[in-house]
């Protein structure tokens, strides 16, 4: 068999484990002009619910730690799919965004630098249309590309999605109108050796419960037509530097308090009444990290006035 015909009979076994089904697949070509395949990818009980897995076309993942990490990417990509928007996420400093046109798999850079890149964009999703984006370029550095299984989506989007994250966090992109793309380094910084997980955000209880309301307000209430959003997504885990089981903690608290309505699924939720009354507030917080993110200068030395 060739190589695309092998890799296609692993995907679609992978995603049927998966309770998800291909519905499509295209020739496509990465960064280099290598080629790759596109597969899209859908819900097995609702084909409108989609995602794209984007692939090498020699990509090989029999081996089995390389196939147990594809089926816990497959299975939890079929979780974010029953959210109203799957590529939506929100930042600590409650920045709504969703991330768009990842081109995987990873490229060597062709600046000479020694280093890996991913080149995508987000953007800023407050419910009115915004501009607002940042084209974005990650680069992973010959060494912790080594903790990688492989420089393939399904082993690098949810750290990669992360890594943005916690750049802009630390207001180092900037959402733009238009403009150049923006370097995101995705260094050792962000992985513990000693512990063997990834490290972005220490977080208390109290943040993880003004997190996930967040979460519900904006990608619920806001954004998804108050449709049941999932809250222990392991992708959120991580960029909190929580567990899962932690996240069900916060969950059940947040319900408690009636904050949030618990839908059947009990690891989705939507938001009550009372959340949705904190508009002006969750709207003013958008707008300080807005404010966080952007430039700003010396007015006196641009007007010339300087010690020197």
């Amino acid at each position: 068999m060739g190589t695309q015909e092998v890799l296609a009979g692993q995907v679609e076994a992978a995603a049927k484990a998966a309770g998800l089904v291909v519905v499509s697949s295209s020739v496509g070509q990465d960064f280099s002009g290598n080629p790759t395949t596109r597969f899209m990818l859908a819900l097995v009980a609702d084909k409108t619910k989609t995602q794209v897995l984007e692939l090498s076309d020699k990509f090989d993942f029999s081996r089995a730690d390389m196939l147990a990490e594809v089926g816990t990417y497959l299975a939890e990509t079929a979780k974010r799919l029953k959210n109203p928007n799957q590529d939506y996420y929100l930042t600590l400093h409650g920045l709504p965004l969703s991330f768009e046109k990842f081109a995987w798999p990873f490229h060597e850079s062709t600046s000479g630098a020694d280093t890996f890149l991913v080149h995508g964009e987000v953007h800023l999703q407050d419910g009115e249309g915004s501009p607002l984006h940042a084209k974005v370029a990650a680069s992973m550095t010959v060494t912790f590309a080594e903790i990688v299984k492989a420089p393939e989506q399904p082993f690098s989007e949810g750290f990669i999605y992360n890594a943005v994250r916690k750049t802009m966090d630390q207001g180092q992109l900037e959402l733009v109108k238009s403009g150049n793309r923006q370097p995101v380094p995705v260094t050792t910084r962000f992985y513990s050796p000693w512990k063997k997980r990834f490290n972005f955000n220490d977080t208390t209880e109290g943040q993880r419960q003004e997190y996930l309301a967040a979460k519900v307000f904006w990608l619920s209430g806001v954004l998804g037509g108050k449709q049941p959003v999932w809250l222990l997504d392991p992708r959120d885990a991580q960029y909190l530097n929580s567990t899962v089981e932690e996240l069900k903690k916060t969950v059940a608290a947040l319900a408690g308090e009636g904050i949030i309505h618990l839908a059947a699924d009990t690891e989705y939720a939507t938001p009550t009444e009372a959340l949705m009354g904190h508009r002006s507030q969750y709207a003013a917080e958008l707008a300080h990290a807005l404010a966080f993110i952007k430039p700003t200068f010396n007015e006196e030395m641009r007007g010339g006035h300087t010690n020197m």
